[in-house]
């Protein structure tokens, strides 16, 4: 008989991952909440600051390669310990020596990459404690650390208001020193990890187009996630006239329901199969960007449709992630480096085009109606590998979870 989801696995591994995965995400987009401030002080331009807040994306993106290999190598607890010393170590610099130069704000926001690349840590650290039909719910509870980027939104901008926005990044040492304890004290390695890969497997996966696929399905919910988190305030500050204070708690509002949403996405993959809840996921981001598109000229019902567009591409993140499991069972790590690393790319490429297409045309419909449209493609791309998955590694004779 199939145990429940409370019967296996590992509980202080999971939510230890969690907290460690929630606080990293926090200080990966500070810059985000930030960026009414730090630019009024620095006179950015548009494109400026989108291209201030998508640099810890890029960065992040870049670096769940690298953190997805030393996972492999050094097993994820090892991996993780030295992602949040980097961070730490970066931010206390920042705080001490102060940010005073637009490059600067660059130059930390790599170093800041290191927070982001939890993903490629937590998430294997979570995995691999759970069998196959529970990978959508332990994924989705650790991969809810996507919140953290609400909680900078909800706070940075007021204690950035009451002791300066530089104060702020001394403030945030507090939190993760906490959670590092945590970290340090409670989460465990799995017992049967896979055996570290050679330089060689790792390039071996990228010949499989599978991985590929996945990575272009990430790329557009967790890309449109992180991208949207990481310019909202900037967003809801020039579309509406928010004070950077109320343009943070909308943002926050925005990506607590598509943090939260995560599990319940897994989860429903877990129920449904991972295809037909993406492909639902898709549709409703894909209308809900087109509706935005359109510079919607009452707060609430921008709001509305901002939350909604968030649901659904959190959802999303937590389906994509109930199926790579299934798929790359023995490369979790190496994978998880890999489809980490196209959603920070997807986010990038949002964040920065919100920016340039802000400064270019004078709105935002053109960065939104494209990334709309590569929803649409998503959904395009999930039709046509659906009967080839299915009657293949998603058959009921290859695993026990619904595909």
């Amino acid at each position: 008989m199939q145990k429940s989801f409370w019967e296996v696995g590992h509980k202080p591994t999971l939510f230890s991952a969690f907290f460690y995965f929630d606080l990293s995400f926090m200080v990966w987009v500070l810059l985000g909440p930030l960026a009414v401030q730090i630019s009024t002080d620095l006179h950015l331009t548009p494109a400026q600051k989108g291209l201030m807040v998508a640099t810890p994306v890029l960065a992040g993106a870049v670096l769940r390669i690298v953190m997805g290999v030393l996972v492999d190598q050094i097993k994820p607890k090892k991996a993780g310990v030295i992602g949040q010393l980097i961070v730490i170590a970066a931010l206390f610099v920042a705080w001490i020596v102060g940010v005073h130069t637009y490059q600067q704000t660059l130059l930390l926001g790599v170093f800041l990459g290191f927070a982001g690349a939890a993903f490629a840590v937590a998430l294997p650290l979570a995995s691999r404690w759970y069998p196959p039909e529970h990978q959508g719910t332990a994924l989705g509870i650790a991969g809810a650390g996507n919140s953290g980027t609400a909680l900078a939104a909800l706070f940075a901008p007021g204690l950035a208001m009451a002791f300066g926005w530089n104060n702020v990044f001394g403030l945030a040492l507090i939190p993760l020193s906490i959670a590092l304890v945590v970290y340090l004290l409670f989460a465990k390695d799995a017992p049967d990890a896979p055996v570290a890969k050679s330089l060689g497997q790792y390039i071996a996966v990228l010949k499989d187009k599978d991985a590929w696929w996945f990575m272009f399905f990430y790329s557009v919910t967790f890309g449109g996630f992180v991208g949207m988190a990481s310019s909202l305030t900037i967003y809801f500050h020039d579309q509406y006239g928010l004070t950077p204070v109320h343009a943070g708690y909308f943002t926050a509002a925005c990506v607590f329901a598509g943090s939260l949403v995560r599990p319940i996405g897994g989860n429903l993959a877990d129920r449904i199969g991972g295809i037909r809840s993406l492909t639902m996921m898709y549709s409703l981001a894909a209308l809900f960007l087109f509706i935005l598109s359109f510079g919607l000229k009452e707060q609430a019902v921008g709001l509305f449709v901002v939350i909604s567009a968030m649901a659904a591409l959190g959802m999303g993140n937590g389906a994509v992630f109930q199926l790579v499991p299934q798929r790359f069972r023995k490369e979790i790590g190496v994978m998880t480096g890999l489809v980490g690393m196209a959603g920070g790319i997807g986010g990038f490429y949002l964040a920065s085009s919100l920016g340039y297409s802000k400064q270019v045309t004078g709105s935002y419909q053109t960065g939104l109606l494209i990334f709309a449209g590569l929803a649409v493609l998503a959904m395009i791309g999930l039709m046509g590998v659906k009967n080839r998955w299915r009657t293949t590694w998603g058959s009921v004779n290859a695993t026990t979870a619904r595909v």
